[in-house]
């Protein structure tokens, strides 16, 4: 086999092998998942031994079966791609030129993590380094891995974020930190770090919209506040001081109903949002108030009071709705 460009297995969003030849040619799709499953186990160990390989790909046989369907996998993975896999003794290892986006994924993050000073060390990792480790497998030595390295990348995305702010790379710092975002949308210290860089380029309306957005979020999702490290960045912002944006948003809501939409949720405590319902005695849309309760998510919030107000009507209410029915 032409050895002149290194094979490379990746496995982050997903399992593939790109074998080196006259032209690169992926050869996952020619592999059972057992040979797949083998592969993966090898990429993420240092120097496996048969028999923990064996133990863990095959844990629900006897260990007499499981050796042999690892002797069989073996066979199958040397037959696709010769020398891919060393053996020695009762080692395996994969070959050395072999090339693993997860190895350079923890190549970045010790760069950045333990930086040697230079500046050629801070910056984003290549997108196809941002993805989940083989999704859609559910193995517990996949788990382990998945979250381990999720953890690892946050970190290090959030360090690369605080050097490049420092460095004044304000625009840079900022993918960083919604890099960090994305994967973990409710990670606090990712948003703070949001937030203090629009302070930094004193974008204060941006910094105020950001910390809005994730105070709405984390009282939707977990019914807790921003911690008071966040708050303590906007404390002497106007209209979001620390222990009033939910605040300013109720008082928004109740003078301008449709400029706030939804109201602070939390807890299962009611909220509430504006629209417009059909009908009405001319024919067209009248306002409509909504009150909802419930937990987040179509199915789960039910309309438990209704207050319709148009010209010429009296109010009306209601009770018991399917919340998905109504939408403003």
């Amino acid at each position: 086999m032409d050895r002149s460009s290194p094979i490379r297995v990746t496995l982050l969003d997903g399992f593939g092998l790109e074998l080196p030849g006259p032209a690169l040619r992926s050869a996952a799709d020619d592999l059972p998942r057992t040979v797949q499953r083998l592969l993966a186990h090898l990429c993420l160990s240092t120097r496996a031994t048969r028999t923990a390989t064996a133990g863990h790909l095959w844990p629900d046989v006897p260990e007499d079966h499981a050796h042999g369907s690892l002797r069989s996998a073996l066979w199958r993975l040397n037959k696709a791609a010769p020398g891919l896999v060393e053996a020695s003794g009762t080692c395996l290892q994969l070959a050395r030129d072999v090339r693993v986006d997860v190895r350079d994924l923890g190549d970045w993050a010790r760069r950045v993590l333990v930086p040697s000073g230079g500046s050629q060390d801070v910056a984003l990792p290549d997108t196809a380094l941002l993805g989940d480790l083989l999704p859609g497998w559910y193995d517990d030595w996949v788990l382990l891995e998945r979250e381990r390295l999720r953890q690892l990348r946050l970190q290090a995305l959030e360090a690369v974020a605080v050097r490049l702010a420092s460095l004044g790379r304000h625009g840079e710092a900022l993918q960083a930190a919604h890099a960090a975002v994305r994967a973990e949308p409710l990670r606090e210290s990712a948003h703070r770090l949001v937030v203090g860089i629009h302070l930094a380029q004193g974008n204060v309306a941006e910094a105020a919209r950001a910390y809005d957005l994730f105070e709405t979020m984390l009282e939707d999702e977990l019914g807790v506040p921003p911690s008071e490290l966040m708050t303590r960045l906007v404390q002497h912002v106007p209209g979001v001081r620390r222990g009033s944006a939910g605040q300013h948003r109720d008082h928004l809501t109740r003078h301008d109903p449709g400029r706030a939409g939804l109201g602070s949720y939390a807890g299962g405590r009611p909220r509430w949002r504006a629209g417009t319902e059909p009908g009405g005695a001319a024919g067209g849309d009248r306002p409509a108030v909504r009150v909802l309760a419930g937990g987040s998510g179509r199915g789960r919030t039910t309309v438990v009071d209704a207050t319709v107000t148009g010209r010429g009507e009296s109010p009306t209410r209601e009770s018991g709705h399917d919340a998905a029915r109504w939408q403003p």
